[in-house]
């Protein structure tokens, strides 16, 4: 893609502040917002931004973009694949869920089920859930870890390995082309190794931003999945290799109703 003036002065702008606002560049630039969502969007279609409510955050490398900023990011196409990913989850079941904020759009679908054991080491889960009179919700402990209020660490580590659970929920920060499931942080890695160790079903929630992104540690393969809840086709070779590792594939539309796809 060849950029504009503009485009180039916004992903410096964006490059020195993290973040830009539509309002703002369209004062800036003298444009309408417009004008400037329209930047935004071929600049995140290059692979040069991501976009977030009001505005667009650096795509992240060796580091992740602000918990808030993920919150926003993709917030319709997180909902419907949480919709689609709580609606499999029976009640009466043992859950693990992991940090993230997809992982929190699935608690906020589980808020009607009944009888649930909910084990996590994200404080927001725990939050979210404490709203749901028929759901025992048990914190793991560990290290707080305050940008995301997550728990990780060997206590973290050891509270998991004491369950056996029906259904593990987790989320990563990037799929790689290969089908590895990558994240930032060393110590939230070997929670979900863990976690992908104790339970007898897995399922990753991933929007297509993840399809997008780079991390530089590896968490586990999705061969290593059963079901992977996203919003538009895997790409490359991906859905061929699940098909070999026989990975469920669930496509959830925001746009239309929730459609299944079983690769076999």
């Amino acid at each position: 893609m060849s950029l504009s003036f503009r485009q180039s002065d916004i992903l410096e702008i964006a490059k020195d502040e993290g973040r830009v606002t539509v309002e703002e560049l369209a004062n800036r630039f003298a444009v309408t917002v417009q004008t400037i969502r329209r930047d935004l969007t071929e600049l995140s279609e290059a692979g040069k931004l991501d976009r977030v409510h009001g505005g667009a955050v650096l795509r992240s490398g060796v580091s992740n973009i602000g918990y808030e900023d993920r919150r926003a990011l993709n917030h319709d196409a997180k909902t419907s694949i949480a919709e689609q990913c709580a609606a499999d989850i029976a009640e009466g079941s043992a859950v693990f869920m992991n940090i993230g904020t997809s992982t929190e759009a699935v608690a906020r679908q589980l808020l009607n089920h009944k009888n649930l054991m909910i084990v996590t080491n994200n404080m927001n889960v725990a939050n979210i859930l404490a709203d749901n009179p028929e759901c025992q919700i048990v914190v793991t402990g560990g290290v707080l870890r305050r940008a995301d209020n997550g728990l990780v660490g060997n206590l973290a580590v050891s509270t998991i390995r004491q369950f056996k659970f029906d259904h593990a929920i987790i989320g990563c920060s990037a799929l790689d082309t290969d089908g590895d499931l990558m994240d930032f942080d060393l110590q939230e890695i070997l929670v979900s190794q863990t976690i992908i160790a104790q339970a007898r079903k897995i399922s990753l929630v991933a929007d297509t931003s993840k399809f997008q992104r780079t991390a530089p540690a590896r968490i586990a393969s999705l061969a290593d999945i059963d079901t992977v809840y996203t919003d538009a086709p895997l790409p490359g070779e991906l859905p061929l290799k699940c098909t070999e590792w026989q990975t469920q594939i669930v496509e959830c539309s925001h746009t239309s109703q929730i459609s299944r796809k079983l690769i076999e």
